[in-house]
């Protein structure tokens, strides 16, 4: 019986979801999300997530699996991710998303150290500073120093972690183990043009989906401290109501915030020359996709 996973990545706004929903339906396969967000419940309207009339319509994993309070590692997201992939290989089940390191933990494989973050450490390391834990860093693990910039104080403190919670240097811990199956790897992009628009209408969509009322109830249940808060599109609402922006000007914020990180996305995709990539505007979208698939693995719809 044939296998293979087919991956569905590109910039916020895209259209990824919309496409996975259509090519889902006509190969009769499942979605497993690839986005760093929307593992999380009561965060819907501002991560774009999957409607309930969408998840309805084809079986979505890893979505809503964890408290707002809870963290979800890169090495517990590959477990799960991989898990669901290894049982539903013969419905060539699609991974879709836009968290480059979610997608990459999959298809490349990435031995990633099983070392659960260890808050006290870090305290005791961060007291030191940034310049000495990174000192500290070039002589137990010199190779990962020569990786990790010395002002990288986030990479550094993973690296001493990992090296005194088991006593190997992170880079001996690292690398990749590709999966056997067959992997083909669609990328949606449009013009600069075009994918401000779509920004700017996604946006404006959110706001009047609710996106205020989401903010104001997680802020009652979780108080105006809660990590997931800080990112974008929750960031500049929280300073619209804490009165530090007109809403207008937190609408325009987010516009600039989302534009600036759909521009890392695009520059993270198109340094991996194996994504086949489309144009998210074309009228046969679909069926060009579909065509590639049937050509690389078989498929028949």
């Amino acid at each position: 019986m044939s296998k293979g996973l087919i991956v569905i990545c590109g910039a916020t706004a895209t259209g990824k979801t919309a496409l996975a929903l259509e090519i889902a339906q006509s190969i009769n396969s499942i979605i497993i999300s690839a986005d760093s967000r929307q593992v999380y419940r009561e965060f819907n309207i501002g991560t774009a997530k999957p409607t309930p009339a969408e998840q309805d319509l084809i079986h979505h994993y890893l979505i809503d699996i964890c408290e707002p309070t809870e963290t979800l590692t890169l090495a517990e997201y590959q477990e799960k991710a991989q898990n669901l992939i290894d049982k539903k290989l013969t419905r060539f089940p699609l991974l879709v998303g836009g968290t480059g390191l979610y997608l990459k933990s999959i298809v490349k494989g990435l031995k990633i150290p099983r070392v659960a973050p260890q808050p006290r450490l870090r305290l005791q390391l961060e007291a030191l500073g940034q310049q000495q834990c990174y000192q500290i860093l070039q002589q137990v693990d010199p190779i990962a120093s020569q990786k990790i910039h010395p002002n990288d104080q986030v990479r550094t403190l993973r690296a001493l972690e990992v090296f005194y919670v088991t006593g190997m240097p992170i880079s001996q811990q690292q690398g990749e183990n590709p999966p056997a199956y067959p992997i083909i790897q669609i990328g949606l992009d449009c013009s600069a043009e075009e994918l401000k628009k779509r920004i700017e209408t996604r946006t404006k969509k959110m706001i009047e989906m609710g996106l205020i009322e989401e903010v104001k109830n997680i802020v009652r249940k979780y108080g105006w401290e809660l990590p997931l808060l800080k990112t974008l599109g929750y960031a500049e609402i929280i300073n619209y109501l804490q009165g530090k922006l007109s809403l207008s000007a937190a609408e325009k914020e987010i516009i600039v915030h989302t534009r600036q990180f759909a521009k890392r996305q695009r520059t993270w995709f198109r340094a991996y020359p194996e994504i086949e990539w489309f144009d998210t505007t074309s009228s046969k979208l679909v069926e060009n996709i579909l065509s590639k698939l049937n050509d690389t693995l078989g498929l028949e719809n």
